[in-house]
């Protein structure tokens, strides 16, 4: 799998940790909430993708997608949600908004790698057209 460059934004120390072990053939960047998630997508145009936490102090997930997504710079960018919900309402209204995934805290490696894969792929694809 081709090394990318991720923007994991959390306001957890641990699931920070927890991310850098996961992702550890790819380079991280840390971001605590959504107005520092927006400040590190301004200033690093090499980002490719967004694991993006929806509680969070300052600016939550969801206003955070909303967004990125209204931003012709970074509309592209694949952004996959993070919550401890999951209820169905809760992923339709994230989808709805332009995420391009949503996983469950806790969530598995293994999980995160098939996202991760599938994103790429979906680029490709894109590209390709």
């Amino acid at each position: 799998m081709k090394r990318r460059k991720i923007l994991v934004v959390d306001d957890s120390t641990l699931l920070h940790r927890m991310y850098d072990f996961m992702l550890g053939g790819h380079d991280i960047v840390h971001a605590v909430d959504g107005v520092d998630a927006l400040e590190k997508l301004a200033a690093d145009p090499a980002l490719e993708i967004v694991f993006l936490d929806i509680n969070m102090p300052r600016l939550d997930g969801l206003e955070v997608l909303k967004m990125i997504k209204a931003d012709p710079k970074t509309r592209g960018l694949p952004v996959i949600m993070v919550s401890t919900h999951g209820e169905e309402h809760d992923t339709k209204r994230a989808l709805a908004l332009g995420a391009d995934g949503y996983v469950r805290k806790p969530f598995r490696q293994d999980a995160i790698a098939q996202l991760i894969g599938t994103l790429s792929l979906a680029a490709l694809t894109r590209a390709a057209e």
